[in-house]
């Protein structure tokens, strides 16, 4: 027989489950190491093979237990990595087929990558050029959960300062972040140098966390690879008792209202403080209303507001109270820095005897972080205080849904944990037995005497 002859042997390690079955399978020249291949078999839907990553030479192969021959230290370890990969190979097909995920070559092939960790790590698989990559196509990126186009300017910036944040924490580690690196010991140390060396609150370093989940996401739609891992990234915030929200009653309000203001900065700092506790918007919404955007009802002498909001896209419409109307009427203030507003308001609510000594977090000037502590109340209010305060005020003397069209929350628990409160199932109940009473009074038939003729 010639030395040259091409002699294919084939030797199969099988494994069944109720569907599917894998099979190892052996292609070989006599006398030389060739690759041993992974066959997934499921019935006449599905049957891809490729290679495992392992190579053997025919002679060490046992016929008997379809495995390499137990004799020497470097089978023996093929052999436990053989069966390491049946298992990981059969629940990763579990688990992507109750997701629906395509099960194809290539899905075999970068199952066998994850099992071994054989991820090849290029400049496209490093997590900051793909941060890059979404802030340099936000403007034709689609939202998700509709059909609207484009990131907001907002959420623009919150890339920007996650890919800087990225940047900062990879000086510190000494390497270049790759997707295949997105494991949880790395989500823990990163945990822990936000919390514990920045001094990052718990609310903004969960939301640094979840955008490593969002970008390993995205990357994965990009048709990358990213580490299995991401999906049970977590993100993580303060307990509600933990929050210190600070917000303006009606008589706090009332107050700033009555206060003699002559500092003109200050008198437009005054206008937006009554404006956003009496409308409910963002700042960045309050800053783009004008005179021309009131709508009037002449049947019954109303003044709306119909916006868009910046944030979400919702559209929302505006009752325009007495107060915000004769503002918006006569004499809008002028946009300023939401930085330089936050300093005047303080300026008007000190003036105004918004001095209650109460604890909140107030920025450290040099440790530029919060700080927990108690402080005369003026020094807390900020613009963020505004859509609260309205919120706050109206809650269970207007109904909940009809706050949350005003204010654009789209849950009623999102809305309830943004000022802080719990569902109050008794009342609901109450309402309900109200509405029930109204009804059983309204449909109930009433009796009338009829004389008999």
């Amino acid at each position: 027989m010639s030395c040259n002859l091409k002699i294919n042997i084939i030797f199969e390690l099988s494994y069944h489950t109720n569907m599917a079955s894998i099979r190892f399978t052996l292609r070989s020249r006599l006398n030389k190491n060739v690759p041993i291949k992974i066959r997934l078999i499921d019935g006449r839907k599905l049957d891809i093979q490729t290679n495992s990553g392992f190579a053997i030479n025919p002679k060490d192969w046992s016929d008997s237990t379809n495995l390499p021959k137990n004799t020497i230290d470097s089978n023996k370890k093929l052999i436990k990595e053989l069966k390491k990969l049946e298992s990981f190979v059969y629940d990763k097909l579990n688990t992507d087929m109750a997701r629906k995920v395509l099960i194809d070559k290539f899905w075999l092939e970068n199952s066998i990558k994850e099992c071994f960790n054989r991820i090849e790590k290029s400049d496209s698989d490093m997590l900051i050029n793909h941060i890059q990559h979404i802030i340099d196509t936000a403007d034709t990126r689609i939202i998700k959960g509709s059909s609207r186009i484009g990131l907001s300017s907002n959420r623009v910036k919150g890339y920007i300062t996650f890919r800087n944040l990225v940047e900062e924490y990879e000086k510190v580690i000494k390497k270049k972040i790759h997707f295949a690196d997105i494991n949880n010991v790395f989500v823990e140390k990163l945990t822990k140098w936000l919390l514990n060396t920045k001094k990052y609150s718990v609310n903004y370093s969960g939301k640094q966390i979840d955008n490593i989940k969002t970008t390993c996401l995205d990357a994965e739609t990009s048709g990358l690879f990213s580490n299995p891992y991401f999906r049970q990234i977590k993100r993580f915030k303060e307990n509600n008792e933990d929050r210190y929200i600070q917000t303006l009653s009606f008589d706090e309000i009332n107050k700033i209202r009555d206060t003699e203001i002559k500092l003109k900065s200050l008198i437009n700092a005054k206008k937006w403080i009554l404006l956003g506790c009496e409308l409910g918007q963002r700042i960045s919404d309050l800053f783009s209303v004008e005179k021309t955007d009131l709508r009037y009802n002449n049947s019954n002498g109303n003044a709306y507001i119909d916006i868009i909001q910046q944030k979400t896209k919702k559209s929302v419409t505006i009752p325009v109270s007495e107060i915000a109307l004769d503002i918006i009427e006569n004499d809008m203030p002028y946009i300023v820095s939401t930085q330089k507003l936050n300093e005047h308001m303080k300026e008007v609510c000190k003036i105004a005897g918004i001095d209650e000594v109460v604890e909140g977090k107030k920025p450290n000037s040099e440790t530029k972080r919060k700080e927990l502590g108690l402080y005369p109340k003026y020094e807390l209010i900020t613009t963020h205080s505004l859509r609260r305060s309205f919120a706050t005020n109206y809650y269970k003397k207007i109904p909940t849904p009809i706050l949350m069209n005003i204010t654009g929350h789209s849950k009623e628990s999102t809305f309830l944990e943004y000022i802080n409160q719990r569902e109050d199932k008794d009342a609901n109940a109450d309402l309900f037995l109200e509405k029930l009473k109204s009804i059983k009074n309204t449909n109930e038939p009433k009796l009338r005497l009829v004389k008999n003729e």
